[in-house]
């Protein structure tokens, strides 16, 4: 009788996987040894996989180069980054060592920018796009970093006072796109997205404030769907509109030349994760010719905003399984040494879903669990009821420690859970580790930030601490 852990994964999925495999009972993350990493480092833990990073970013720059040779494509492709995935610094270091251009969100995005301009890490033929409602420090910082020569920082209209407050910010010409305000998808709590402009206003809105303006030069069409780029009629229903809106613009506005099709391309949250990234690019290209020929207008230069996909796959966390609590005759609970509110809030607060394994005890049978975290909140809990699949994990035993790992949680994490700051009933924010390889292939591992001490958190709540 099958029985044990090993036996479950291996009978459910394809097993072992790219970035998974099983060595002496222990789990590898890119041959990374997790409970040698765990032994010396101590749980709870998280790292990130920098090399992740690149490799994703050049997977879709060749699916993108494949689909515009395949469909005789003429204009250019443009990887933008969408920093508020990850701001950190190695992350972004490692990001903008494979040409990519920078997505920004907010008014001290400009100042990251700046930074990492003076030290030759973005060029002066770097986009750097704005999205965003653009309030004054935003508006500041934008024409302070095109007043300084920085041309092709462009500054996405967000709402119909953006375009006077940025031309009497900057001092010279500069340019510009324009965020459509894409309909949501029918399950939605509204109809229409709360960013941009309306479908029907756009050409309207380009011939009322920019056409005349002597200063602004229109340059991109910018289109995104919050549930991101998915194979479904509401996806490409909305596409579709979006291509209408630039053939009618590029016929009035020359100067026209690029479409943003933001970012959305899901990452893996399962064993059984499937999606053709492939098909997806080499449709929404094709789609875009067509609409483009039957037009009589040339192609665009297309640019997307990858966040999660360029930086979601390099983060992992390791946790201890302190306790078992069996609360009654069918639920047991198994306790981990930190917090799901503190370290990962994307799976209470949106339900997101991660790959969660564990480390060690392959070779033990198994059992159905319930996650919780060390808070005193309801809330602190990974479990089915919050996601589609059952938790199983080798058998709780007092005298054989279990590990776990959630894997794919490099975007957003530590953003929205407070890095650095106040974290939820004071469990602090765990070690956090930085993986790379070195010119030889040989793994690095360098501390980036200790655990959080109490300390920290005492100083930002008011306490004198000595």
């Amino acid at each position: 009788m099958n029985t044990k852990y090993i036996d479950l994964i291996n009978q459910t999925f394809d097993f072992p996987q790219e970035e998974f495999s099983i060595h002496e009972n222990n789990l590898h993350f890119h041959d990374i040894d997790l409970m040698k990493l765990m032994k010396e480092y101590g749980s709870p833990l998280k790292f990130t996989y920098l090399p992740k990073i690149s490799e994703n970013i050049n997977k879709v720059k060749k699916w993108f180069q494949f689909a515009i040779g395949k469909r005789g494509y003429k204009g250019k492709y443009y990887y933008s980054y969408c920093t508020k995935s990850s701001h950190f610094q190695p992350v972004l270091n490692e990001a903008l060592k494979n040409d990519i251009h920078i997505e920004t969100s907010s008014a001290f995005d400009i100042d990251i920018v700046e930074e990492l301009k003076e030290k030759g890490k973005i060029k002066d033929d770097t986009y750097v796009i704005c999205n965003g409602f653009k309030r004054a420090q935003y508006i500041e910082n934008i024409a302070r970093l095109i007043n300084k020569g920085h041309q092709n920082c462009i500054p996405i209209i967000d709402n119909y006072e953006e375009i006077s407050l940025l031309s009497d910010a900057i001092e010279g010409n500069f340019k510009v796109g324009i965020r459509i305000a894409s309909e949501e998808e029918p399950k939605f709590e509204f109809y229409t997205s709360r960013l941009g402009i309306g479908y029907k206003n756009i050409v309207p809105f380009y011939e009322s404030q920019i056409r005349d303006n002597e200063k602004v030069e229109l340059k991109m069409l910018h289109f995104f769907i919050n549930t991101g780029i998915r194979d479904n009629a509401y996806y490409w229903n909305e596409l579709v509109k979006c291509l209408k809106v630039y053939v009618r613009l590029k016929k009035v506005c020359p100067s026209l030349d690029s479409l943003n099709i933001g970012g959305g391309f899901p990452i893996k949250n399962s064993l059984a994760f499937d999606y053709d990234y492939q098909y997806m690019i080499d449709e929404i290209i094709n789609q875009i010719n067509i609409a483009c020929q039957e037009a009589d207008v040339p192609v665009p230069d297309i640019f997307t905003e990858f966040g999660s996909f360029t930086v979601g796959e390099s983060g992992g966390a390791i946790y201890e399984i302190l306790y078992q609590k069996q609360q009654n005759d069918r639920e047991k609970w198994n306790m981990i040494d930190s917090s799901f509110i503190t370290t990962l809030p994307d799976t209470w607060a949106i339900n997101r879903r991660f790959i969660m394994l564990p480390l060690n005890r392959w070779n033990d049978e198994y059992e159905r669990i319930l996650l919780g975290g060390l808070t005193c909140d309801s809330d602190d809990y990974y479990n089915s009821e919050q996601h589609m699949n059952a938790i199983y994990l080798p058998k709780y035993k007092k005298d054989k420690p279990l590990y776990i790992g959630f894997f794919n949680i490099g975007a957003y994490q530590e953003t929205i859970g407070g890095y650095g700051g106040l974290q939820h009933c004071l469990i602090p924010h765990p070690k956090h580790l930085l993986i790379d390889l070195d010119k030889k292939g040989k793994q690095t591992i360098k501390l980036f930030s200790e655990q959080q001490k109490s300390k920290d958190m005492l100083k930002i709540l008011g306490y004198e601490c000595n």
